[in-house]
């Protein structure tokens, strides 16, 4: 008899355990506190970026967004601005938004306070500083959070941007696949009735340098085929 309850708490132990797991990690998940997905107009699309500011890909994307006359959302990690900075200038000068990614790109769920707000304030300083512009948006990275995260994104004046269409890109795979997987969630979104929010990479956070040449590419393919058709590129903040 005395098994029963010991096996009903470690029930409870490994419930409580998943629903805070999926409360941190979901994309959608809004448990821990607000955070931006997408919008409710289908024809809307959003295109971001993750883990730049990096040689020759995000210089690439400029142009390429530039030929289309589309403005998107740069995520960046702040080392990397640092060693960039003429990179994330130029973003900024393009009229393009540039997000908080954090400083190293650590999984902010499981961090201490100390080290969550050295990662954000610090990254929010250094972009600030760089781009001589303020910092609204940010995006954690892996998606990963908890509840002292989102207050002190919100204290830091920044709005919590996840995504609902990832292409996996940070992978070393064709641009064909990339568009593919960008195309399959645009029509899932369509379907629902969702606008959608693209998550896509122009860097890696391991390291500068790291090739992103086929998220280009099929960011190139996506806006040649989404020309003349009632798709709206819009920034995240279109959904505050």
């Amino acid at each position: 008899m005395t098994k029963l309850p010991a096996i009903a708490a470690s029930t409870l132990t490994a419930a409580a355990a998943s629903a805070w797991t999926y409360a941190a990690l979901s994309r959608g998940s809004q448990i821990f506190g607000k955070t931006i997905i997408a919008g409710s107009d289908p024809a809307q699309i959003a295109l971001t970026f993750d883990d730049g500011p990096n040689d020759l890909a995000t210089e690439r994307l400029l142009e390429v967004l530039a030929l289309h006359n589309v403005r998107a959302t740069f995520f960046m990690i702040g080392n990397f601005v640092r060693q960039r900075s003429t990179i994330a200038r130029a973003v900024a000068a393009a009229g393009h938004l540039v997000g908080n990614h954090t400083m190293t790109h650590p999984w902010l769920a499981w961090q201490s306070a100390a080290r969550i707000r050295a990662e954000l304030a610090d990254t929010n300083a250094l972009i600030q500083d760089t781009i001589g512009a303020p910092i609204h948006l940010f995006r954690p990275p892996h998606g990963a959070r908890r509840p002292y995260v989102l207050r002190l994104a919100r204290d830091l004046g920044l709005t919590t941007v996840q995504w609902n269409v990832i292409a996996d890109d940070w992978k070393p795979v064709p641009a064909e696949v990339i568009l593919e997987r960008l195309q399959r969630g645009i029509g899932r979104n369509r379907r629902n009735g969702r606008s959608s929010n693209l998550l896509l990479h122009d860097g890696g956070h391991l390291s500068l340098g790291l090739p992103r040449i086929p998220t280009v590419e099929a960011t190139a393919r996506l806006l040649d085929l989404c020309r003349n058709t009632t798709t709206k590129f819009v920034t995240p903040d279109a959904w505050i």
